[in-house]
């Protein structure tokens, strides 16, 4: 299973890009699927996050701007980013928890400029 994210960009603070990410493979499906980031010289951090008979979940400080969407069954899992924030630059990672393992995309780098 590879995980192939895209959708990465320069934006202006304010705009919005939409960051889209597919599991390659068939017979599958998935239990959760979710959206790290990691800014230069800090941590992974969680963004959002959507599982299966659950409602969607997001840290605070993206709480009214970003929303992720997704269907298990096809693996394939988008979030859509508004009112973007210099702060919100970062590598943007996706995330699929298959079976027993979790699986990870390569990564796309979202740039804000104010």
């Amino acid at each position: 299973v590879q995980l192939q994210a895209s959708g990465g960009g320069w934006v202006q603070a304010g705009g919005s890009l939409r960051l889209s990410c597919a599991a390659s493979g068939s017979g599958f499906s998935n239990n959760a699927m979710r959206w790290y980031r990691q800014a230069p010289g800090k941590q992974r951090e969680l963004v959002a996050a959507i599982s299966s008979g659950d409602s969607p979940k997001y840290a605070d400080f993206v709480k009214g701007r970003f929303t992720i969407s997704g269907d298990h069954a096809k693996n394939t899992v988008a979030l859509q980013m508004n009112n973007l924030k210099p702060e919100d630059t970062a590598v943007y990672y996706c995330n699929m928890y298959i079976d027993i393992f979790d699986y990870w995309g390569q990564g796309t780098l979202v740039t804000v400029s104010s």
